[in-house]
C-alpha cells in the first residue's frame, strides 16, 4: 500500500466509509481465492464470487462470526455501528435487515484493513471463505 504523510483514523470514519473500503478489500481477497482455486473463466469467476460477496452471504457470515463469540468488544462495536448505519439506498435483491448485516461485515473488514490489522483481517476472511464453502458443500 502507498504510504501517505497522514493516515486515516479508522475510529473516526463513519460506518459507510468503512464498508466502502471493506467491500473492496473482501472482493479482492475473494477474487484471489477463486483464482487460486483454479477458476479462470470470467463468467464463472463472477458467478462464484457472488456466493461470497452478496449481502445475503455477508449477513450469514457476520451472524456466524457473532455466534462463534470470537469478535472483540471493539470489533462488535464496529459491527453494531455498521448494522445501524443508514445508507439512504434501498437494496435491490434483499431485505433491509440482510443488507444492514452485510454492511456490518464490510465495515468490520474496512476497519481492520485501515487499522493495518492484516493478520486479524485475514483470519476473519479465511473463516468467512471456509464458512461459505462448507455451506455450499465444497
Amino acid at each position: 500500500m502507498i504510504d501517505y504523510e497522514t493516515t486515516v483514523d479508522e475510529k473516526q470514519l463513519n460506518s459507510l466509509a468503512l464498508a466502502y473500503m471493506g467491500d473492496a478489500i473482501y472482493e479482492t481477497y475473494i477474487r484471489h481465492h477463486l483464482l487460486q482455486r483454479g477458476t479462470v473463466k470470467p463468467h464463472l469467476l463472477h458467478k462464484e464470487a457472488t456466493f461470497f460477496v452478496s449481502a445475503k452471504a455477508q449477513s450469514r457470515i457476520i451472524h456466524f462470526l457473532l455466534g462463534l463469540d470470537m469478535l472483540t468488544e471493539e470489533e462488535q462495536g464496529v459491527v453494531r455501528r455498521g448494522r445501524n448505519a443508514k445508507s439512504g439506498t434501498v437494496p435491490k435483491n434483499t431485505d433491509v435487515q440482510t443488507y444492514r448485516y452485510g454492511t456490518a461485515f464490510e465495515s468490520l473488514l474496512g476497519y481492520l484493513y485501515l487499522a493495518r490489522r492484516t493478520e486479524r483481517l485475514e483470519e476473519i476472511i479465511r473463516l468467512s471463505i471456509q464458512f461459505i464453502e462448507e455451506e455450499k458443500g465444497r
